[in-house]
C-alpha cells in the first residue's frame, strides 16, 4: 500500500470511530433516527449551500498550481515582512514547550483531530430539526476557503520552518513522515497566510459555542480541539502568529457572513410539527420546554 493511501485509511478509521461515538453520545439515538428517516430532504434543503462549498473546493484543487504560480509573479512578497514583524516567536513556541509528548498530541490534533472537528458539525446540524444551522455552517466553510483562496494568491509567503529551517523544526514530518504524502497533496509550501486550520477550525469552534443550547456537550470538545489545532499550526513550525490572527479574523468574518446569507427566518422543509421531538437526552427536553414557553407566550 502506497504511503498515502495509508495515511487515508487511518484516517478514516479513526475519524469514522470518532464519528460513530461523538454521533451517539452527542446527537443522540432519537435525533439520528430522525435524520436517517429524513435525510433526503434535508439534503435536498441545503443543495445550493452543499453545490456552493463543491464549487469552491473544485476550484481551489484544479487552480491550485497555477494560483500558486501567480502568487509567485504578481503576488506581495510579505515573507520577511511576517518574520520582522513576530521575529522568532515560533522558534521560542518549540524551544520552550517542545518534547515528544506534546508533538505527538499536536501532529495527530493538526491530521486527524482537524478532520473530525470539521465533519462532526456537519452531522450535527444535519440532525437539527431545522436545516439553517447547517446551512450556515457550509456557508461559512465556502467562504473560508474561497477569501482564503484569493488570500494565498494575494500574498506570497513562506512558513517559519522554511525562512528559519535552523531554529524551526517541522516536527509534524519529523516525527510523523508519512503525512507528507497527504499534506502534499493538499497544500503547498506558501500556503501559509491566512493559516486555514487555524480559520476553519475558529470557525467550527465559534458554532459550537452559538448552538450550545442545543448540543451542550460539544461546545466544551469543539473549544479543546479548536484551540489545539491553533496551537499545533505554530508549535509544528508550519505557521507564522501573524497567520493565526489573520484566520481567527477570516473565521470570524465568515461566521458573521454565514448568519447574513442564510436568513434565519427562512422556511425550512424540515420545520414540521413533532420533528422537534426526535432530539436526544437533554436537547429532546429542551425542545419541549421551548415549545410549552412559546405556547404560554402565544
Amino acid at each position: 500500500m502506497s504511503p498515502l493511501l495509508s495515511v487515508v485509511a487511518s484516517l478514516a478509521l479513526w475519524v469514522g470511530s470518532a464519528l460513530l461515538v461523538a454521533s451517539v453520545t452527542i446527537v443522540g439515538p432519537r435525533r439520528l433516527y430522525a435524520l436517517w428517516d429524513d435525510l433526503r430532504d434535508r439534503l435536498w434543503e441545503i443543495r445550493k449551500s452543499l453545490a456552493a462549498l463543491v464549487v469552491v473546493l473544485i476550484a481551489s484543487a484544479i487552480g491550485r498550481g497555477s494560483l500558486q504560480t501567480v502568487s509567485e509573479l504578481f503576488g506581495l512578497q510579505l515573507t520577511w515582512a511576517i518574520y520582522a514583524l513576530e521575529g522568532n516567536f515560533v522558534a521560542w513556541v518549540q524551544a520552550t514547550f517542545g518534547s515528544p509528548e506534546l508533538t505527538v498530541y499536536f501532529a495527530s490534533v493538526y491530521v486527524y483531530g482537524y478532520v473530525f472537528l470539521l465533519s462532526f458539525p456537519f452531522l450535527a446540524y444535519l440532525a437539527l430539526p431545522r436545516t439553517t444551522t447547517v446551512k450556515r455552517l457550509v456557508v461559512a466553510y465556502a467562504l473560508n476557503y474561497a477569501i482564503g483562496l484569493a488570500l494565498y494568491t494575494v500574498v506570497f509567503a513562506y512558513g517559519p520552518r522554511n525562512v528559519m529551517p535552523d531554529l524551526v523544526t517541522s516536527l509534524l514530518f519529523t516525527h510523523n513522515p508519512e503525512f507528507m504524502a497527504l499534506t502534499g497533496e493538499i497544500n503547498e509550501p506558501t500556503n501559509v497566510f491566512p493559516s486555514l486550520h487555524t480559520s476553519l477550525s475558529v470557525t467550527v469552534g465559534t458554532f459550537a459555542v452559538l448552538t450550545r443550547r442545543e448540543y451542550p456537550l460539544w461546545t466544551p470538545v469543539a473549544a479543546w480541539l479548536a484551540t489545539s489545532v491553533v496551537i499545533a499550526t505554530m508549535y509544528l513550525g508550519i505557521h507564522w502568529l501573524t497567520d493565526v490572527i489573520a484566520g481567527t479574523g477570516l473565521a470570524l468574518g465568515a461566521v458573521y457572513l454565514s448568519y447574513r446569507v442564510v436568513d434565519e427566518d427562512e422556511t425550512d422543509g424540515t420545520d414540521e410539527p413533532g420533528v422537534d421531538d426526535a432530539g436526544g437526552g437533554a436537547d429532546g427536553a429542551v425542545d419541549e420546554v421551548d415549545a410549552g414557553s412559546e405556547a404560554v407566550g402565544e
